[in-house]
């Protein structure tokens, strides 16, 4: 029997005087959700750019979920209103910013669709986008990262081709403030158990079928860092099929203030909490990661009086510290960790932090 979830927008038709929509079946979970989906398809979000557009046998929505990103959030804007896809909308879900979001937005007239309120964090964002759309494929774009050109196109054209395929990932770039792409995002073919070990799908370039939304619900909202990875899992524990599209298609943007890297310990905390969850234990590597995290959080060069006693005290705190989360979050050390934090303790070389961190 097929699931929903507790809110769709009604069907619509779009004639020669606009949209008839049949309001009689909406059950909005609040008056903003009604608000956004009039918005939103009523021909406010529909692509108005003058780019070249192939006729779209499927109907694309991105989602982009804001929150004081000012200095990113027309980089971002623009990059989604760029692509080449006629039956494309666009909504900006905004958490009520205080750095001028809302002017930047605004100048986009009705071109875009988009709403700030106060919300309870990213995810609950980005499912407030999803209620408020029906495109038959879904993306989510972060306000600080990029879509390439042709993505959207690339994607739709994948689907039509491999209706089998339930999630589509492709390649990305981590690219700095200035869009510079300084090195590739780690991505892999779709493999379950290597991705309870390390997130290899890169967010941005992710894309799903609203069927997929359907039969397994939206982003877990008491999450706060890695409701993208808790959601992977969540698909390839229920049999979801991925394909992986060797091609690039977004930029994820890295720098001191973003959550990836300005709170990188909390970040692996809750991974971890999540996948002993799920899962019942913690792969090695992770835990080692978050050790690594905590150690390059808390252990400063400058701290120490010699150069010798970094290289062996950090070392040293490494393997203690991931010893003890093991027995945080396992109740118990694997023998591949004790491999591992030997090597490290014997051999003091980088490989070994690369092979725990499985980079």
């Amino acid at each position: 029997m097929r699931q929903t979830v507790p809110y769709q927008p009604p069907a619509f038709q779009r004639t020669g005087l606009g949209f008839t929509r049949a309001f009689a079946s909406i059950k909005a979970t609040s008056p903003s959700h009604l608000r956004l989906y009039i918005l939103a398809n009523a021909g406010k979000a529909y692509m108005t750019n003058t780019v070249p557009v192939h006729s779209a046998p499927l109907k694309v929505s991105i989602v982009t979920p804001s929150f004081n990103q000012a200095p990113f959030i027309t980089r971002t804007v623009e990059s989604v209103l760029s692509q080449d896809w006629k039956s494309l909308n666009y909504i900006v879900c905004d958490g009520d910013s205080t750095d001028g979001t809302q002017a930047i937005l605004a100048k986009y007239g009705d071109r875009i669709a988009w709403i700030s309120e106060k919300d309870d964090g990213q995810a609950d964002a980005v499912n407030k986008g999803i209620r408020a759309t029906d495109g038959d494929i879904i993306g989510w774009l972060n306000s600080d990262d990029i879509y390439y050109p042709g993505t959207v196109r690339t994607v739709v054209e994948y689907f039509s081709r491999h209706p089998e395929v339930d999630v589509v990932y492709g390649m990305a770039d981590h690219i700095d403030t200035n869009d510079h792409a300084y090195e590739v995002y780690p991505t892999e073919p779709w493999n379950f158990a290597r991705l309870q070990e390390i997130c290899f799908l890169c967010q941005p370039a992710v894309f799903l079928r609203r069927s997929v939304v359907e039969r397994h619900g939206l982003l877990d909202e008491s999450l706060r860092f890695c409701m993208d990875y808790e959601y992977w899992l969540r698909l390839g524990a229920a049999g979801v099929h991925f394909g992986y599209l060797e091609r690039k298609l977004a930029g994820s943007r890295m720098y001191s203030e973003n959550k990836t890297l300005g709170a990188r310990l909390q970040m692996h905390a809750e991974a971890n909490n999540m996948i002993r969850k799920r899962f019942g234990q913690v792969p090695h590597r992770l835990i080692f990661a978050y050790a690594h995290a905590w150690v390059e959080e808390h252990v400063k060069q400058s701290k120490y009086p010699t150069r010798f006693i970094f290289r062996m005290g950090r070392p040293i705190l490494l393997v203690l510290l991931s010893l003890l989360a093991a027995l945080y979050w396992n109740r118990r050390v694997s023998p591949e960790m004790l491999k591992v934090g030997y090597g490290l303790l014997i051999q003091r070389r980088g490989k070994f932090i690369r092979d725990a961190l499985g980079r």
